[in-house]
């Protein structure tokens, strides 16, 4: 089956124009994932506000584009029913699937295999495929995302709560133009791609990451290296969104 493995680069707007990406704190890295947007947007010139999202009526005011972070699925469905959180952005996410989203690990799960209703991506995955958390690894990835690397910018720590801290993360997680610093971790797998996606990231001949519409989805976790290049991604998309 022929894959496409294309996605077009834009150039983003000016700093003049403010977009909100939500971060759904569900479990997983939800700090790497802040401090990651803030110097993302630093690299990019655009004033990004992280909008934390608890609970259904934090979407309440709109936003420009979505986080969902790693952790484990099963949990992140369990944690989220009481407050409705998981259902709303099902139903944000399905309003329109050109909004920016963007899934890693767990997150990827989640738009493959939602609790009901159809996926959101023309993909099947498989939890934990690449083992327990002993066989954990980080690997080059080859990377298919039109979008230039740059040394990261320099960013104070930013939390989202008063008690958790990102991790520190060492400024040599930088890739070159055609691999970026894959960080699989208790991984799930692609066990199918259909003909609706583009293949935006493999390692070693496999499909680690894809898009369709507005939604990018990686079995690997691009927050806890200091290449922000999928960060400026989902921001550039939001701004781009905005402007129009």
């Amino acid at each position: 089956m022929a894959l496409k493995r294309r996605v077009e680069g834009r150039v983003a707007p000016s700093r003049a124009m403010s977009i909100r990406i939500g971060l759904a704190m569900l479990q997983g890295a939800r700090h790497e994932h802040a401090q990651a947007i803030v110097g993302a947007a630093e690299e990019l010139g655009i004033d990004a506000e992280i909008k934390v999202l608890r609970t259904s009526g934090d979407l309440d005011g709109g936003i420009d584009a979505l986080i969902l972070p790693g952790g484990e699925s099963t949990t992140m469905r369990i944690a989220s029913r009481h407050q409705g959180l998981l259902e709303s952005l099902y139903e944000w996410m399905n309003d329109d699937p050109q909004r920016p989203v963007l899934g890693t690990c767990a997150g990827a799960i989640l738009m493959c295999s939602p609790p009901s209703g159809p996926p959101l991506l023309d993909a099947e995955i498989s939890r934990n495929a690449w083992g327990r958390q002993a066989k954990s690894f980080q690997a080059p990835v080859a990377v298919f995302l039109n979008v230039e690397v740059v040394p990261p910018a320099v960013t104070t720590s930013v939390s989202t709560d008063a008690v958790h801290h990102p991790l520190v993360v060492s400024s040599d997680g930088l890739g070159d133009g055609e691999t970026f610093p894959g960080v699989f971790i208790r991984a799930p797998r692609f066990s199918s791609i259909g003909t609706g996606t583009t293949v935006v990231a493999e390692f070693d001949g496999e499909v680690v990451g894809i898009l369709q519409g507005g939604r990018l989805a990686l079995t690997f976790h691009p927050e806890l290296t200091s290449d922000r290049r999928f960060h400026r991604w989902i921001i550039s998309q939001a701004a781009i969104r905005a402007a129009d």
